[in-house]
């Protein structure tokens, strides 16, 4: 029986929405082309500052690109300055953008000091102006991620999700904690049907989806139409596929072959490499090594061993034995 319906982001249809979570130094190009590889209803870029968007700053060009696997793209902007949101929202559409998504949810404290992110959970009258700004900037549609409220004692994201509804916004992700949680304690799954409940878009629950379990209970809870999957999609580009053949009806699909997880490792090593160059690529790519190997016999002394190696090449042969006991090919 499936769990999950196809849902409409404005003219964009979503068959399975299970979502890849935007997150800054995560979710880049190489990571969202690993997990597309296996399959996702949608991914989402990492947060771009909306004014670093309109002076194109490299960082920004770079958090921007995205490849064709990817489409239909949903690019996510930061900012308190509705005519900037704006603005770098028009720039998105036309680097061909089909979904623009407002970041009202980031809890990082020089995000919020800057009156962006979840901040503006605590301004909701702003929080309006710059989703009209954004809304009637561009032509593709706006969707909005949310946390619970600041804190405890303002719980507002179901207000907040009705005046976007009526300001155009498109679909609504709610991560079941408040800002003041940062990422501590357990994300509130059932609170997000209070959200539900007061639009009639389609809500996205979002917050410690880390397992196939999880996602069930998640939906359960909820009552959302769909999840976001973040940190539980840490080297396992593979989990979302998963998730979506699991709640579409379609039974468990196995993790890769040792064989396939190498590959998946060298294809985002390099990637990383080609887009930030040796040395910026292989300092990002190591946690990103650390995710993939963890729990393997012997991993933790060999991250060790990796974190301290400059050369890719050294890189890539390390990981290789590393893996070696595992593969098929040893076996035979």
């Amino acid at each position: 029986m499936s769990l999950v319906q196809p849902i409409s982001i404005g003219p964009v249809r979503i068959a399975a929405p299970v979502i890849l979570a935007p997150m800054t130094g995560v979710t880049d190009l190489p990571f969202r082309k690993a997990v597309k590889r296996y399959g996702a209803g949608l991914t989402v870029s990492e947060m771009i500052a909306s004014q670093a968007m309109i002076r194109e700053t490299r960082q920004s060009l770079q958090k921007a690109l995205w490849d064709p696997i990817e489409e239909p793209v949903s690019l996510q902007l930061a900012g308190c300055e509705p005519q900037v949101m704006a603005e770098a929202a028009r720039l998105n559409e036309q680097r061909g953008a089909a979904i623009i998504d407002i970041n009202m949810g980031c809890p990082v404290r020089k995000v919020v000091n800057g009156d962006a992110g979840s901040a503006l959970m605590r301004d909701l009258p702003l929080a309006a102006a710059i989703i009209e700004a954004t809304v009637k900037a561009v032509a593709v549609p706006v969707t909005l991620k949310m946390r619970m409220g600041w804190d405890h004692a303002s719980l507002n994201a179901p207000e907040l999700a009705r005046i976007a509804q009526d300001l155009g916004v498109r679909m609504i992700t709610v991560h079941g904690r408040t800002r003041c949680q940062l990422y501590k304690g357990s994300a509130d799954w059932g609170f997000i049907r209070k959200v539900k409940e007061a639009v009639t878009l389609p809500v996205i629950a979002n917050g410690d989806i880390s397992s196939l379990e999880d996602a069930r209970e998640a939906l359960a809870q909820s009552g959302a139409d769909g999840v976001m999957i973040g940190r539980g999609a840490y080297g396992r580009p593979w989990l979302l596929a998963q998730a979506m053949s699991d709640l579409s009806g379609g039974g468990h699909k196995p993790d890769p072959a040792m064989d396939e997880q190498l590959e998946i490792i060298l294809e985002q090593y390099d990637a990383m490499q080609s887009l930030y160059g040796t040395q910026t690529g292989v300092n990002l790519a190591r946690k990103h090594i650390g995710w993939y190997t963890k729990g393997l016999p012997g991993s933790a002394e060999f991250r060790n061993r990796v974190n301290t190696q400059d050369d890719p090449a050294v890189v890539i042969e390390m990981l290789r034995e590393f893996y070696s006991p595992w593969l098929s090919r040893a076996a035979a």
